[in-house]
């Protein structure tokens, strides 16, 4: 599975909100912001539910991985999608280190990865 999703009781603005601070509660920040719907709306004038995509970044992690493998930042930041579903529920999906970083033929890599999913995890748990 290339994410770990949850639905949450909160409404969209408020979830951005407490996503990004139990982010920066695990040592991330978030460097990107993109409005997906608001994207689409202008460009392609499409309505679409809210959806918003936040790239977070743990510099110390970030470190250790460009460190072990130069190249890896083709799959950093870490991706969290915030968005409206077809029933009006908000959906918080984070991507899977673990998954996404087996594609690196790297032994220092998935023990790195774990250590972000545990982060991840935590950060799901603060917003339920």
């Amino acid at each position: 599975m290339y994410g770990v999703s949850t639905k949450v009781s909160t409404g969209f603005d408020e979830t951005i909100e407490r996503v990004t601070q139990a982010l920066k509660e695990e040592g991330f920040g978030v460097l990107s912001d993109i409005d997906v719907a608001k994207t689409l709306n202008s460009k392609l004038g499409v309505d679409q539910p809210p959806y918003r995509i936040l790239g977070a970044c743990n510099p110390e992690f970030a470190h250790q991985a460009i460190t072990a493998e130069p190249d890896i930042g083709a799959l950093l930041p870490c991706n969290v999608v915030v968005r409206v579903d077809d029933e009006g529920d908000v959906r918080v999906l984070f991507m899977n280190p673990l998954t996404v970083l087996e594609l690196v033929d790297n032994p220092q890599v998935p023990e790195l990865a774990a250590k972000v999913r545990e982060r991840l995890d935590r950060v799901m748990k603060a917003i339920k």
